[in-house]
């Protein structure tokens, strides 16, 4: 869990180290609302936005920071505290939204 007031440097930052294939998903607290992000080949990443809105956004390393703060301006408008799972190598079926049961 990160701040979401430190979270999109938090994001930059393992973005940066983060391997060509893998994948890291943000989630709200109750896990309702996600983005996905990927990075496919050198300074290139897919954003799968899955929350109020559903959609997939491709950018680069110069990019990626203006679009990011505007998704946590859409998806996460009223959270303080931001999940951030590393998920490994990405597959398709990490698309899919699973709610954890309590």
């Amino acid at each position: 869990m990160i701040d979401k007031a430190t979270a999109l440097e938090s994001v930059l930052r393992k973005l940066k180290k983060l391997p060509v294939g893998h994948c890291i998903d943000l989630r709200t607290y109750k896990r309702n609302r996600s983005l996905l992000i990927l990075h496919h080949i050198d300074e290139e990443f897919t954003i799968f936005e899955d929350g109020y809105e559903v959609f997939e956004h491709k950018t680069t390393s110069k990019t990626v920071r203006k679009l990011l703060k505007n998704l946590f301006k859409r998806e996460f408008p009223r959270s303080n505290k931001i999940r951030m799972y590393d998920l490994g190598e990405f597959n398709e079926t990490m698309r899919e939204r699973e709610m954890k049961k309590l």
